[in-house]
């Protein structure tokens, strides 16, 4: 009795669902009189389809795909770089290594590839600064940032900066972290820096001040959106951990 129950509250459902969502109304006609086999077809023929077009649906399907084969993106990366051993093919390889936190061998494909016309292009000097962090190499990661501000100074961005601050944290130069995270602060999309620098400022004694940037946190992400909540959960929730 149950299970005939749930089969019809799922033909219920999909009804209800091709007449809100303008299907066919053979659908309709099928669904009702062929319940198990048109709810089958139903769902091949309009809900996968529709799920694969949308972001939720692409993402499950990257996830699912991942799981089954998770070296996929790595191997495919590998071999658009041996047919062809650009910038580009080395830059995309190389973020394919440090998801799979390979950051050696990240490292080694972007100081070879940094040659020539390529030996001071900004994309390929923040992903080896990246790859040293990730390597705990962090004089190393604070040398190509310093690097890559010279040579390009026009193509410095926040998620460099914040790595900056957080090379020099790990590297035991605390005031300077302080300093970096207070200008973060001041114009980073997120809540990443104001969190650090609560913690830092928490760890120095000045509990008061890092409350202070806890609540300005979670008084920002009261009149965000959603998505900013998903993007920055992790900070977010710090905040009201320690607010």
């Amino acid at each position: 009795m149950p299970f005939f129950i749930l089969s019809i509250l799922i033909q219920l459902a999909l009804v209800v669902h091709a007449i809100k969502t303008g299907r066919n109304s053979s659908w309709i006609f099928i669904l009702l009189f062929f319940p198990l086999i048109g709810g089958l077809a139903y769902l091949i023929v309009e809900l996968l389809p529709a799920m694969g077009q949308s972001r939720s649906g692409q993402r499950v399907r990257r996830n699912v795909s991942r799981t089954l084969n998770p070296d996929r993106d790595v191997r495919e990366a590998a071999q658009n770089f041996s047919v062809a051993s650009t910038a580009a093919n080395a830059l995309m390889l190389a973020e394919q290594l440090m998801e799979k936190k390979a950051y050696a061998e990240a490292a080694e494909l972007l100081e070879h590839s940094m040659k020539g016309i390529h030996a001071t292009d900004p994309e390929l000097m923040l992903a080896l600064a990246r790859a040293r962090f990730g390597m705990r190499d962090y004089p190393a990661c604070l040398n190509s940032l310093d690097d890559l501000k010279h040579h390009n100074p026009q193509s410095t961005t926040a998620d460099g900066h914040l790595l900056y601050a957080r090379a020099l944290e790990k590297a035991g130069k605390i005031n300077e972290a302080r300093a970096e995270y207070q200008a973060l602060v001041g114009y980073y999309p997120g809540p990443e820096p104001a969190c650090r620098l609560a913690r830092l400022l928490a760890a120095g004694g000045d509990v008061a001040a890092s409350k202070a940037l806890y609540q300005n946190v979670l008084e920002t992400s009261r009149v965000s959106g959603r998505h900013y909540h998903q993007l920055h959960k992790r900070w977010i929730q710090m905040a009201r951990d320690q607010a």
